[in-house]
């Protein structure tokens, strides 16, 4: 039996054999996916729409509504956090077969902070933005005051050049 080293080319590099002499003879790359496709057997979807606790079956802890307090929610899901793995450890030293419950509160909390966090995941990326903006806005002000400046040096000096020129 015999085994080649590299394997051969599939069979579409023959669409771009004409690609040096013509680069238009390529072929358009695919459209970009829309709505529903299926990978490895699973079924994803290009919305980034981020389900409810509900559609996800967990039981929310935080108020429902779009006038949320975040950081208000944070916190509070924090010191429950930190609530129930105090009682975990008790539960853990005092009656160790009686865990379970516990760590099923605390991974609902975690459940349910996850989902407040990857909420604010929109309005992160929107000041990631415009902060970056700013800053390209900024380092471009820099650039045309630094040009400006150059450009008074170069005629002053050439202002002086001149005038050494004309006093000989």
């Amino acid at each position: 039996m015999s085994t080649a080293t590299y394997p051969p080319p599939p069979p579409y590099y023959r669409l771009y054999k004409d690609y040096i002499q013509n680069p238009k003879s390529a072929p358009e790359p695919p459209a970009p996916i829309e709505g529903n496709y299926t990978l490895f057997g699973a079924t994803y979807t290009t919305d980034d729409i981020l389900p409810s606790l509900e559609e996800q079956g967990v039981r929310q802890l935080y108020p429902k509504g779009p006038n949320v307090d975040f950081k208000k929610e944070l916190q509070s899901l924090n010191r429950e956090l930190q609530l129930h793995l105090l009682e975990l450890a008790d539960v853990l030293v005092e009656r160790p077969s009686q865990y379970a419950r516990r760590v099923e509160d605390i991974s609902l909390i975690f459940k349910n902070l996850h989902h407040l966090l990857n909420s604010l995941r929109p309005h992160q990326a929107r000041a990631t933005l415009i902060h970056i903006l700013e800053l390209q806005i900024h380092r471009r002000k820099q650039a045309v005051d630094d040009i400006k400046r150059r450009r008074e040096e170069a005629q002053r000096l050439l202002k002086e050049a001149l005038g050494t020129l004309e006093g000989q």
